[in-house]
């Protein structure tokens, strides 16, 4: 398996390949899911929910994400690794630099951002000085108390055209790769054909570049409940490693997701 780059992910979009993603917390996990061949790993803010047991990701620090950074990059090298930015690390273009650059130096090769066009000026200055941004749109799960739940985003057209307005101005603004969350397929699907960079869709039907789940939904044993875009791999294959083989296989040759992970 060769070294996933934001140039390999462009490349792959263009040609039409598939991008697999999957979120690790440690180590062990991380030399796991490369040896099946992710291409991208994300440290997610997630682990709040996940590793810590919290309702939502707003408890999440940076700290804890760049520990988690540091022991999933020690496990893998080759995946692209991406970090996710916790709540209120980037209110401001400062916050932003501070945080990203702790999280680069944590193993880091990209960081997520949760938002529309209010990041603008942040994704340029974090671009401007070197860091790679993937944005992040949709349900975003840092506000999630103010959406009142975990909804799906983009159902009405005045949303939905600003969810696209908002993309292409992220892309403008230098962010290299796309989160659509929870978001109708149709408008995954036009907001991928309407920028040149990829797109990673969960919960955002299956014309997106490629998709990302948490890994412990993909082994069934996420606290609370699996979303409905989501799949256990482990109960159909038995096996930790051959469910993540089959996950990046079955994005790969575009029969992940099937018809009931589509949200209506």
């Amino acid at each position: 398996m060769a070294k996933t780059t934001t140039a390999t992910l462009q490349k792959m979009k263009n040609n039409g390949e598939k991008i697999a993603m999957i979120t690790a917390y440690d180590a062990s996990f991380a030399q796991l899911f490369e040896q099946q061949g992710a291409d991208i790993i994300l440290v997610g803010d997630s682990l709040g929910m996940v590793v810590q047991g919290q309702t939502d990701t707003v408890p999440v620090t940076n700290a804890e994400v760049a520990y988690h950074t540091r022991c999933v990059r020690a496990g893998a090298s080759k995946p692209l690794l991406i970090a996710d930015m916790p709540f209120m690390t980037y209110a401001t273009a400062d916050d932003a630099m501070k945080n990203a650059a702790q999280l680069m130096q944590a193993g880091a090769e990209m960081v997520k951002v949760e938002g529309g066009d209010w990041l603008v000026d942040t994704v340029r200055t974090l671009t401007k000085r070197g860091i790679a941004v993937c944005a992040h749109l949709g349900l975003t799960p840092q506000s999630v108390r103010k959406l009142g739940g975990f909804k799906m985003q983009g159902k009405q057209a005045e949303e939905a055209k600003q969810m696209i307005a908002d993309a292409k101005a992220l892309e403008d603004a230098g962010a290299q790769l796309l989160v659509l969350e929870c978001v109708p397929a149709e408008l995954a699907k036009e907001i991928t054909q309407s920028i040149r960079i990829p797109t990673i869709g969960i919960g955002a039907g299956r014309d997106t570049d490629g998709q990302v789940l948490v890994m412990h939904d993909i082994f069934g044993i996420s606290t609370g409940y699996i979303p409905r875009f989501s799949k256990n791999f482990l109960n159909e294959t038995g096996r930790m490693d051959t469910a993540i083989a089959k996950y990046v296989q079955d994005v790969k040759m575009n029969k992940f997701p099937t018809d009931e992970h589509i949200l209506a």
